[in-house]
């Protein structure tokens, strides 16, 4: 996560001013994931608000994959384990995590209709801003099936959520973004790393999903890094030296997701009055142009120095 702050110019300055000099533990923004649930990491001491196992029905936080756990660090993993090198975009946002996927990163319709229904009817409860899904979906044959997940998506943005969902991993042929990013209104992340590899194989930017989608002509919205990224592992063990192996490499766009709910939360975090409409058009707008068909990037780059910085 270094790496990726570094790119997209979210500083330690920039995470400062967003916190404000009399920032407290309820003025904290909460993104609520779905995903594989979250293990019990250093990094997120104190800050995961609520947890729902739609599974198995189990009570205690866990993480059966890692998935999950690797993908709420990138969005607000404190750095704890160590020394403030790994921590997330927004440190210090707080956490409402739904387990909608198994062991094996796989799940069902229903189980992520029953996680987006859970947010939506505990919005105010806790608080919640934004809704990451890192969740890529391929081709839903059942059309009907689809036009539901979409509706709760949906709903969840009208509901003023911010909502940010991967393109997915099916690319690079046209129209190969995951159903659940393919809705108007959400934000859609691709991924690109932005030229930082040379004369590597598999960059997540060959395979991430690609526009048109069925519903929105412009997909995906931006991109963000998600190659080899570096976030919370949730196999860590402690020891009286520190902690061993708290972190660990995971690539696709489901680590780009992330980068930008985080940067969403950032923003919300320095001007909490903005809606999510205009949080859209500000993560849009301030993108970086990577010179890239629209199909593949979007507006471009999520440029997090320049939309915390305009003056609205």
């Amino acid at each position: 996560m270094y790496r990726v702050r570094q790119q997209v110019g979210c500083t330690d300055d920039i995470m400062d001013s967003c916190r404000g000099r009399n920032y407290g533990e309820e003025d904290a923004v909460r993104v609520a994931v779905l995903d594989t649930g979250i293990g019990p990491h250093p990094d997120f001491e104190g800050r995961i608000d609520a947890f729902r196992d739609f599974l198995h029905g189990g009570k205690r936080i866990y993480d059966d994959s890692g998935h999950g756990t690797h993908v709420s660090g990138c969005i607000a993993g404190s750095g704890k384990a160590s020394g403030g090198m790994y921590k997330g975009i927004c440190p210090y946002a707080h956490l409402i995590v739904g387990k909608v996927l198994d062991k094996n990163g796989d799940g069902n319709m229903e189980d992520m209709r029953r996680g987006i229904g859970w947010v939506l009817e505990n919005r105010e409860k806790y608080r919640i801003r934004v809704l990451n899904i890192s969740i890529g979906i391929g081709h839903i044959e059942n059309e009907e099936k689809m036009q539901e997940l979409l509706r709760a998506v949906d709903e969840a943005w009208d509901a003023g959520i911010v909502v940010v969902c991967a393109a997915g991993n099916m690319g690079p042929d046209p129209m190969t973004i995951s159903p659940l990013g393919s809705s108007k209104k959400v934000i859609t992340v691709g991924c690109h790393d932005g030229g930082y590899f040379t004369g590597k194989h598999s960059l997540c930017e060959d395979y991430s999903g690609r526009g048109p989608s069925p519903y929105a002509v412009k997909k995906p919205d931006v991109v963000a890094p998600g190659t080899d990224i570096v976030s919370c592992n949730v196999s860590y063990r402690a020891s009286f030296r520190g902690y061993k192996n708290a972190y660990t490499k995971k690539s696709g766009t489901s680590m780009a997701t992330p980068i930008v709910s985080g940067a969403a939360a950032l923003l919300l975090q320095k001007y909490p009055e903005l809606s999510n409409e205009q949080v859209k058009r500000k993560i849009n707008y301030s993108a970086t142009d990577m010179h890239e068909p629209w199909t593949k990037q979007g507006w471009g780059m999520i440029n997090i120095g320049r939309l915390i910085q305009i003056v609205y």
